[in-house]
């Protein structure tokens, strides 16, 4: 009587759904937070309220233009609030988007780990960029609710509607910045993000004043940079002084980044993984 062989089961008959596989990887972030939460508290919300407060009310109580000429702005306050909150997505994406990724692959390599799995690098990358729009929502939601009692916010539906607008903000640096951190080597290489993209972005893209003070050539340097497209989104939603033609483009703009970043992270990571 033979032996009726076992069937063989490879990796592809192991493959999970794409939703299984988020929601299984994303549990292992959230696990991560739980434990090392209080060690973002300053980085994630206090800094950015303090630096709010330092340069919105201090310095902005020297500031006295009129409302035209901070693009509707009642006070230096109502204009910066919107723009340092946007910029501020744009800070926690990239910085939950370099060095976790760098270190999820050449450090203590989880990656690697989690790929002997059935879970694939797209479930990887998916799972990291939920969690990063979660830290982007969380950190922006606070500051939204900490500078409602300024006044600083034209209608009550603003900053409820200018709340995912961030979060659209923080994710088209995410995909792109984590693209880039499975690409690169080293952890070197985040000199090129931090210096030449993520402070002169922080600094000419409309936060503190309007860009048509750069003059008319970097005025539209500045129209060309996602922060901008996002900070003038948030500002016109906070003030409720909202041109739909202008907020459409604003919208489109960082959609399309977002999903050409998306998937380009997704191959990055696969192929980083794939050698």
């Amino acid at each position: 009587m033979s032996a009726t062989a076992e069937p063989t089961l490879s990796r592809d008959d192991h493959r999970l759904s794409s939703w299984r596989g988020v929601v299984r990887q994303y549990d292992y972030h959230w696990t991560v937070y739980k434990r090392t939460w209080k060690s973002s508290i300053v980085s994630s919300f206090l800094s950015p309220l303090l630096y709010v407060l330092a340069m919105g009310v201090l310095l902005g109580g020297f500031v006295h233009v009129g409302a035209a000429r901070l693009g509707g702005a009642p006070s230096y306050l109502a204009f910066i609030v919107p723009g340092l909150i946007a910029a501020q997505a744009m800070q926690t994406a990239v910085f939950e988007t370099t060095y976790p990724v760098m270190g999820a692959l050449k450090w203590h390599k989880s990656f690697w780990a989690q790929l002997a799995s059935p879970l694939e690098a797209r479930d990887l990358a998916n799972a990291m960029l939920a969690f990063t729009l979660f830290r982007v929502g969380s950190t922006c939601g606070v500051y939204f609710l900490v500078m409602s009692p300024f006044g600083v916010f034209g209608t009550w539906w603003g900053p409820v509607a200018a709340w995912p607008a961030t979060m659209l903000v923080g994710m088209t640096f995410a995909t792109w910045t984590f693209a880039f951190s499975a690409f690169v080597e080293g952890p070197d290489s985040f000199g090129l993000i931090f210096r030449l993209g993520l402070i002169p972005l922080f600094l000419f893209s409309g936060s503190f004043f309007p860009i048509s003070n750069l003059g008319p050539v970097l005025e539209w340097v500045a129209r060309l940079t996602p922060l901008w497209h996002g900070v003038n989104l948030t500002r016109m939603l906070c003030l409720g002084h909202l041109d739909w033609p202008t907020a459409a483009i604003n919208v489109a703009v960082l959609v399309v980044l977002l999903v050409a970043g998306w998937r380009t992270a997704v191959r990055s990571l696969t192929r980083r993984t794939a050698l």
